[in-house]
């Protein structure tokens, strides 16, 4: 009799079906990460109004449903709870830069740069400013992801811009200064927003006013780093 194959060859497209079906989230899956998300999203209401010290577990747990056991199983303590809220905060606020391509018109990429990043301060604003009290406190528990893969993204974003020097699609400036003033102007609006309402009366949640702020921040910006002859 012949012997089996103690490693037999999976037929063909069996190994891909396996690989499709082993990605496939699972209803446990999901319902994990709803559970998680319920709870990131809980807990971001609270430490942006309150920062970690002033926040309990306690509240969170409520907010989200869920006991305060559960929410331990999830995140052991009260600063993974935080962290990993700043990191999913962090993915949010950095899409825009990461979409920043060298194949871009420059004048093009910084306009949508900045739609973009209006809308993260319109629809996100809770994130911007828990983002924006953690920098005040001196970014303790965020310290190591700022110095190592944000500025990592930085350093490879502002070598698109001196590209774009380099090759006279926009005016010689400082590319990290640049960004610095985009972060600041596009933030404002959700770091300060009860200011901009008390001012104007309006928030970016007013279409009319969300698309006057774009065009004027847009035309300011591009209108500066426009080469000139």
């Amino acid at each position: 009799m012949k012997p089996m194959d103690e490693h037999p060859q999976p037929v063909a497209g069996e190994s891909q079906s396996r690989k499709v079906a082993t990605k496939a989230p699972t209803r446990r899956s999901r319902a994990v990460a709803a559970k998680r998300g319920n709870i990131m999203a809980a807990a971001l209401e609270f430490f942006s109004l309150y920062g970690i010290h002033g926040t309990s577990l306690d509240q969170v747990a409520e907010r989200a449903d869920v006991s305060k056991t559960n929410l331990l199983y999830y995140f052991p303590s009260k600063e993974d709870l935080y962290i990993a809220v700043l990191k999913g905060l962090l993915d949010i606020w950095l899409a825009p830069l990461k979409a920043l391509q060298s194949d871009q018109h420059p004048l093009e990429a910084i306009g949508e740069y900045i739609r973009l990043k209006l809308c993260v301060s319109r629809d996100h604003p809770q994130a911007s400013r828990l983002f924006c009290l953690e920098m005040l406190q001196g970014a303790p528990l965020l310290k190591q992801e700022l110095g190592g893969s944000l500025k990592t993204l930085v350093e490879d974003k502002s070598d698109v811009i001196r590209g774009w020097i380099k090759d006279r699609l926009i005016a010689p400036v400082d590319p990290m200064q640049l960004i610095f003033m985009l972060w600041a102007t596009t933030q404002h609006y959700a770091d300060f927003g009860v200011q901009v309402e008390a001012i104007t009366g309006k928030t970016l949640n007013d279409p009319a006013f969300f698309e006057q702020t774009v065009n004027n921040v847009q035309r300011i910006i591009t209108e500066g780093i426009r080469l000139r002859a």
